[in-house]
């Protein structure tokens, strides 16, 4: 950790040239030659992507930023706040801190919370921001995180694990095994040390894979942000055996839209019908979950097609998704998409349906945009139709 950037002249410079293209600036005279101009130029770059992801870093002064790659690969502050309030205690140790950005989250819940970074010098950027940041109920330790758990030789309230693929992993089906910490090997150690384990997975990782891998699971979260998926999380707790909850989370910009239901539990209720007046296109968390048949049940509203995974009513709900009002269905024949969408705008979506979307606006000259969302789609009776509709 270079103490020259937190020098005024090189702070102030580095906030004037936030906004400015790397490129551009990577060719011109580096103003400070004590520091190497690629230091400042990352500074620079980190600081542009915390803008949007981490605003309380980027907002407090002499923050220092590691990799422009560690900022891509944290937590944003929305899914760490997300997380901290599934935790509670008096303790959290954290065996894979990164760049802390969990931990600052853990902090607000928990008296004393544990940053194990075995990168030296990202655990001194951290300790230093955790400063700057005035957390102080949190200890970095610059250390293996097994090593941290034997020496320190306490019972923690939680342990939290974000597992990193390792190198030679590339090109593998993602498995918790082929990460570092090895977790599946490693859960019988880390239950000696605590009862309550969250894991913070990609959402790479299928559900199922992960199931096989974990033991005593009692809650999967899927976490979106504004509806791209960022993460699994994985509550294990030390003997339980009981039923398996998933929890989805679409985080926006003025709301939350939560899902959950029973894994493995058969849904009360599912319904198959023709398109009726609106229509209801999940979240990416929830399709992600694969909750799709719970999705008619606890809404009670009706499935398109079995794999569609579309539903519609006659009357409109609140839903965790993207809502539409029907204007019109039509069959995909040559006649009907000439008359209707051929040589127009159009949104085009595809659910359980042979074409892609590229294909279908190059075989019928559709133009993107505009106010009109298409759903190109496969009825209850297996016809092949599209809806027309419009954003509600």
């Amino acid at each position: 950790m270079s103490l020259s950037l937190l020098h005024n002249s090189v702070q102030d410079f580095i906030n004037k040239k936030v906004n400015e293209s790397i490129p551009k600036l990577a060719l011109q005279k580096n103003p400070f030659p004590e520091i190497e101009w690629i230091t400042i130029l990352n500074q620079i770059e980190a600081k542009a992507k915390a803008k949007d992801k981490l605003p309380t870093w980027f907002a407090t002064e002499n923050i220092i930023y590691p990799s422009k790659i560690s900022v891509e690969q944290t937590s944003s502050e929305k899914t760490a706040e997300y997380k901290a309030n599934l935790v509670s205690g008096e303790s959290l140790i954290d065996l894979t801190g990164g760049f802390g950005v969990d931990d600052y989250y853990f902090s607000q819940k928990t008296k004393l919370v544990v940053h194990c970074e075995i990168n030296k010098d990202l655990s001194a950027i951290v300790q230093h921001n955790f400063n700057q940041l005035k957390v102080n109920n949190c200890t970095c330790y610059a250390e293996d995180s097994f090593d941290v758990l034997k020496k320190l030789n306490k019972k923690w309230d939680w342990i939290y694990i974000d597992p990193s693929r390792r190198n030679d992993a590339k090109g593998k089906v993602f498995m918790l095994k082929d990460c570092l910490p090895n977790v599946p090997d490693l859960l019988d150690f880390y239950f000696t040390n605590s009862n309550s384990i969250l894991i913070k997975t990609a959402p790479l990782l299928d559900i199922s894979a992960g199931l096989a891998e974990l033991k005593n699971v009692k809650n999967i979260h899927i976490i979106a942000l504004e509806n791209e998926v960022k993460e699994l999380l994985w509550e294990i707790h030390k003997d339980y055996f009981g039923k398996i909850t998933l929890k989805t989370a679409n985080i926006l910009k003025v709301k939350t839209d939560t899902f959950e239901f029973a894994l493995n539990e058969e849904p009360e209720f599912v319904n198959y019908e023709l398109p009726k007046k609106y229509l209801y296109e999940p979240n990416s968390a929830i399709m992600k979950s694969g909750g799709f048949d719970e999705v008619s049940s606890i809404y009670k509203i009706d499935k398109l097609h079995k794999h569609s995974h579309l539903y519609t009513s006659d009357d409109l709900i609140e839903f965790p998704g993207r809502a539409f009002e029907i204007q019109n269905t039509i069959s995909y024949t040559k006649n009907e998409i000439k008359l209707y969408l051929s040589n127009k705008q159009a949104n085009i979506t595809t659910r359980n349906f042979p074409d892609n979307v590229e294909t279908i606006r190059k075989k019928w000259k559709i133009k993107d945009g505009g106010n009109s969302y298409c759903f190109f789609t496969t009825d209850k009776n297996d016809n092949k139709i599209v809806l027309i509709c419009k954003k509600i």
